[in-house]
């Protein structure tokens, strides 16, 4: 039985000449990359785009990579800056938070073809409902809920301080809670 090699140890064998290493490193962090790209970006095919620039931006930087911090955290760090400069070269336009049909179309622009029961699913409820937040919050919700990361390794992928961190945080939670409570409610009343 073999023991799985840390990122450091993937990091050492890839700038030792296994690029093969890296390919590793991309599977063990494909899915937060791409979790967190699509906070970001709202689309599927424009998650797809910049995670797959953060992978390659990550592989030329990786000698840089000084070990202060985690892997995961650092390459958050790349996947925030990514998608903050894709978004302002598409110059996407904002809406109110509020705006139902915003939702909508929010909601029809993901595509996720999921079955009758995922939808009924808590994590689908879940995953809707941080869609439904401004990209801040819904980054710092999914970096602490399932990128596992700590307040400070989150205020230094998003350039804030932690205390900082730490209030946005309270603040999406409670944002997190309204969106579910409504969309439970519209829920509830398509049942009956």
């Amino acid at each position: 039985m073999q023991k799985e090699l840390s990122d450091i140890e993937l990091i050492k064998q890839v700038l030792a000449g296994h690029q093969s290493a890296y390919a590793d490193l991309v599977k063990r962090h494909q899915r937060y990359v791409f979790t967190l790209a699509i906070r970001f970006v709202k689309n599927r095919e424009n998650a797809e785009e910049v995670a797959q620039d953060c992978f390659v931006k990550a592989y030329k930087a990786l000698g840089s990579f000084q070990q202060q911090s985690k892997f995961s955290t650092w390459l958050y760090t790349i996947v925030y800056t990514t998608s903050m400069t894709f978004l302002r070269k598409k110059k996407l336009n904002t809406y109110s938070i509020d705006d139902d049909a915003v939702f909508m179309e929010v909601k029809n622009q993901t595509e996720f073809k999921t079955d009758q029961t995922e939808q009924k699913s808590q994590t689908f409820y879940i995953n809707l409902a941080i869609s439904k937040l401004l990209p801040d919050d819904a980054a710092i919700m999914t970096l602490f809920y399932q990128g596992e990361q700590s307040l400070e390794e989150i205020a230094a992928v998003m350039e804030m301080e932690t205390n900082t961190v730490k209030v946005k945080l309270h603040r999406a939670r409670h944002r997190l809670k309204e969106k579910l409570e409504s969309l439970l409610k519209e829920e509830v009343r398509e049942l009956l």
